[in-house]
């Protein structure tokens, strides 16, 4: 396949993961991404077993893949990300293949592995440089689609433009990992009413991430689905020390039709749903610092 044809793959496998995000959220699961789509009649995958990826219909890789913690020196290197060669070797095929999309700025799909199966996509991305003596690429994250299909050099970026999205992908990465551990401990359902399509649920910070005791841990968040999310920061509700769910006395003497009846009102003085591990367990401090916000709100 020549460059153009390649080009076109590339296009619609991004176009292909904007809708499976849509389906599925933004962590998406390996089987998926392994079965990938079909392009003129030939199915393209996404991942395979290494972290440098080509499908058979790409001329260049397609994807890299990223694991924070594991067995590769990959990380965040001032606004790019650095990212490992596969071996030591720098002619490997698949390092020789990177070097050659780094060469026609071809772009890329990041994959981040935030747990065993699950992966976020990050697109696109493009390798910008090249360090043998280090084994490793600079990948940069900020990568303009619109820059990379052009012939020529990409345009230069404004350093702190870039440093504001670099970090905003550190972020996402960040939140998401938070959201997959958090609901994985409450065995994929809502702490409040045990709902369990993932599609539906969100990992609720008991104390906000930007406050000084809002560390990213499981004991600092709740599974929750969307409208008991919105309902805890709203404070219509809160889950007491005791891990009891308690509904503001306002919401409580309100008549607004049966989804606040079954929704809020029924729940008050349940139970929560609790993670088998103690150390999952909400923290009951952070509870405590949380109930007296709801009760000064109420």
């Amino acid at each position: 396949m020549d460059a153009q044809g390649d080009l076109r793959v590339r296009l619609a496998a991004f176009d292909w993961l904007r809708e499976q995000v849509e389906v599925h959220g933004d962590v998406l699961p390996r089987s998926l991404l392994e079965t990938g789509f079909s392009f003129e009649g030939q199915r393209v995958p996404l991942v395979g077993p290494q972290g440098i990826f080509k499908p058979r219909v790409c001329e260049y890789p397609l994807s890299i893949t990223t694991i924070p913690g594991g067995g590769y020196a990959d990380k965040i290197s001032g606004m790019d990300l650095r990212y490992s060669y596969r071996g030591t070797d720098p002619r490997h095929p698949d390092n020789v293949g990177l070097r050659s999309a780094m060469n026609r700025h071809v772009p890329l799909v990041l994959f981040v592995r935030l747990k065993p199966g699950r992966y976020l996509a990050h697109y696109p991305v493009s390798v910008i440089g090249d360090d043998p003596a280090h084994l490793a690429f600079d990948v940069d994250v900020d990568a303009r689609l619109s820059e990379l299909t052009q012939a020529g050099i990409p345009a230069v970026r404004d350093s702190i433009e870039r440093r504001y999205v670099t970090a905003a992908f550190r972020r996402r990465v960040h939140q998401r990992a938070f959201r997959e551990r958090v609901i994985e401990a409450y065995r994929e359902q809502c702490a409040i009413c045990r709902l369990r399509h993932q599609e539906l649920l969100d990992a609720a910070h008991i104390v906000a991430d930007a406050e000084e005791e809002g560390d990213p841990v499981v004991s600092n968040g709740l599974a929750l689905c969307k409208l008991h999310h919105a309902a805890f920061d709203s404070f219509f509700m809160t889950v007491r020390p005791d891990y009891t769910i308690e509904v503001r006395r306002s919401i409580l003497e309100e008549n607004d039709g049966p989804m606040l009846l079954v929704g809020l009102k029924q729940m008050h003085d349940q139970p929560i749903q609790l993670p088998r591990s103690g150390v999952d367990r909400p923290d009951r401090d952070r509870l405590e610092q949380r109930y007296q916000r709801f009760l000064r709100a109420s």
